[in-house]
């Protein structure tokens, strides 16, 4: 219930305009948000690459109906991948195609994308193309493949598990050697794409997991749920699997104390920092994703 309720305020344009403008919302978004900057962005990234953990930096916004949004937003992420090589930091970045004008074309989006790939496999970084909701599945599976076949090893796209189609998409993404975020999945579905009860999802998710982290593709495992990390843990345990085979990816404000044991066990760990004044859909994402972020925020706001 609590789900869908957040997933429509996502959407909602009246109180994401209201959130995203009142010093009130951007006070509640700073536990998941690390700030409005790109100053703060990076400040944020140092710090997590101090505790030996790397990051993926995200410039929120989506569904942008202008070229020139679109090309403002690129023009950001070009600044990141800058500063990425200038600072030698431990980070990638990671881009929603409707953020760079797939809503408006496909041609547009993929030459933005295209020019930020380039970007990145000249630094000797990557970047990543988020999932959305299931209309842009098939379109964003396709534009990784195109891109990747120019600049391979330097694009990668993310699988939701929720979904019937993921296990065959994976399979055809690891084929091309190209790098998988597995994640459950935040968006609303219809039970005829995708599994409408959490334990198949549940399920659903440890079998990919396993079949990425050992398909001899570099792929990140994008959860905090703590029992399928420990399934995780002890299939390596079981199988002799190197620990640096995949990498476990997690948000920004999320599970801090967990992001931090799994680096000391050695296990690869990569964060998402997200920023941006844009930030209002991806905030209410995260409090459908996991109920228990409401409760924390409720402990925690009146706390300096």
């Amino acid at each position: 219930m609590l789900r869908s309720f957040f997933i429509a305020l996502s959407t909602n344009k009246s109180f994401r305009s209201f959130s995203e403008q009142s010093s009130l919302g951007r006070k509640v978004s700073q536990r998941f948000v690390a700030g409005m900057t790109v100053e703060q962005a990076i400040a944020a990234t140092r710090q997590i690459n101090a505790e030996g953990i790397a990051v993926t930096l995200d410039s929120l916004g989506e569904s942008v109906t202008e070229v020139a949004q679109a090309e403002a937003s690129a023009a950001v992420y070009h600044r990141l991948l800058d500063e990425i090589a200038a600072k030698d930091l431990n980070a990638n970045v990671s881009v929603k195609l409707t953020q760079v004008g797939m809503d408006i074309g496909d041609e547009l989006a993929e030459r933005i994308v295209g020019e930020m790939v380039q970007h990145a496999a000249q630094i000797g970084s990557f970047v990543r193309i988020d999932m959305e909701g299931s209309p842009y599945t098939e379109r964003t599976i396709a534009m990784t493949e195109h891109l990747n076949a120019r600049f391979p090893g330097a694009v990668g796209t993310v699988m939701q598990a929720y979904l019937y189609r993921t296990e065959a998409d994976i399979e055809r993404l690891l084929a091309q050697g190209i790098r998988i975020r597995l994640c459950k999945g935040a968006y609303k579905e219809p039970a005829e794409i995708a599994f409408p009860a959490k334990p198949d999802v549940d399920a659903n998710y440890v079998k990919l997991m396993k079949r990425c982290a050992t398909s001899g593709v570099f792929c990140g495992l994008a959860t905090h749920d703590e029992a399928i990390i420990d399934q995780m843990r002890a299939f390596v345990a079981q199988t002799g699997l190197d620990k640096k085979a995949f990498e476990f990816q997690m948000l920004y404000g999320v599970r801090r104390d967990l992001q931090r044991k799994l680096a000391r066990e050695g296990f690869g760990v990569r964060v998402y920092v997200p920023f941006g004044p844009e930030w209002y859909p991806y905030f209410m994402r995260r409090l459908a994703e996991r109920p228990a972020n409401v409760l924390f925020l409720a402990k925690n706001f009146f706390k300096s």
